[in-house]
């Protein structure tokens, strides 16, 4: 028997300066929480992103969690690759080496203001 996995609950990224987390995913990358636990000084953001309704949650709650250029990345589409680097760039966003292109996709990897691997992605026409 095998776990009969469905679904993937929620990612969650450790970061060690809320303020600046916040600023950065909700000002430079404009997502919109859509829960908020804060208790003890500490905090749980969650952001629903897609039709699926994925959760990529930030939190400085977890001391186990430490932030990694090298740990799990989240990959967020976007729907102008281009467009999306160029407002990146523009908001002096650390990009990590240059964007690329692979026969599916288009990529680029940026740190979050805790060092963070994100990753900002563009599916080609006719892959998923």
């Amino acid at each position: 028997m095998s776990i009969q996995i469905s679904d993937i609950a929620f990612i969650g990224t450790p970061v060690t300066d809320m303020k600046a987390a916040r600023a950065f995913y909700e000002g430079v990358l404009g997502l919109v929480p859509s829960h908020v636990f804060e208790w003890d000084g500490k905090s749980w953001i969650e952001y629903d992103i897609g039709p699926g309704k994925n959760t990529l949650a930030i939190t400085d709650s977890a001391p186990e969690w430490k932030p990694s250029a090298a740990g799990t990345v989240a990959a967020l589409e976007v729907a102008d690759f281009d467009a999306a680097i160029a407002h990146l760039k523009a908001n002096n966003v650390t990009i990590l080496g240059e964007p690329f292109e692979t026969p599916v996709c288009h990529m680029a990897h940026i740190a979050d203001p805790s060092g963070n691997t994100i990753t900002i992605h563009h599916c080609k026409k006719g892959h998923h």
